[in-house]
């Protein structure tokens, strides 16, 4: 399952690496659309430290939907999935190798969205550094929850606004434990409250995905 996890996630981020769709699509997409929620707020609150963490999150989860419809549309594909049913692919290592792909894009992406909200929303650089790890946990449980509802709404095959339906149930939770952590982290306040939520959670979905991709793929 492993062996068959690594080799999923390898030939996704290849495909992404080849067609640089995060580097000149969805990396501008993520700073353009933190630049203008920092111009929603206007001047006088832009530069407000406690609006950046829902900001933040607001973005990652714009780019998330980008992302998990453009993964599920590439293995939707019929020659990616004649391919997966002649090789005999474990149904779990490909959902594991699919979120930990997008998890990896989603961490590269963050890393950028972050440094903008220090330049653009001046959010304290510590208190930034120190909300990392929540950051990083809570965008790989929405990796793996986006991995296993992209497969419930069909992916490509799907109405493009079924998944934002679906799947909002499951991100409520994750974006409101991932703003407080990272609220928490600028205040000098307990990560820990917070952050438990998002661990659980992604215990939870990958799981889920483990026991049940196989089904939705098929379904």
């Amino acid at each position: 399952m492993i062996r068959v996890a690594l080799l999923v996630a390898g030939k996704d981020l290849r495909i992404e690496r080849r067609s640089r769709v995060l580097l000149w699509q969805v990396l501008p997409f993520g700073v353009t659309a933190l630049v203008l929620c920092g111009l929603a707020l206007g001047p006088l609150h832009a530069g407000n430290s406690s609006a950046a963490p829902g900001l933040f999150y607001l973005v990652m989860l714009l780019v998330a939907l980008l992302m998990i419809n453009r993964a599920q549309v590439i293995e939707g594909s019929p020659g990616t999935k004649a391919s997966v049913a002649t090789l005999g692919l474990d149904p779990a290592g490909v959902f594991l190798g699919k979120a930990l792909a997008l998890a990896v894009e989603l961490w590269l992406t963050g890393v950028v969205v972050l440094a903008g909200s220090v330049l653009f929303l001046h959010t304290a650089l510590s208190g930034t550094l120190s909300a990392v790890p929540s950051v990083i946990v809570t965008l790989a449980a929405l990796a793996a929850a986006g991995t296993l509802y992209g497969a419930l709404s069909g992916g490509g095959q799907g109405p493009a606004t079924l998944l934002p339906m679906l799947s909002l149930p499951a991100f409520a939770p994750l974006l409101i434990a991932g703003e407080r952590s990272f609220s928490d982290a600028l205040h000098g306040g307990s990560l820990w409250r917070w952050w438990v939520i998002s661990l659980v959670a992604l215990a939870a979905y990958l799981a889920i995905g483990i026991l049940l991709y196989g089904v939705l793929e098929e379904s």
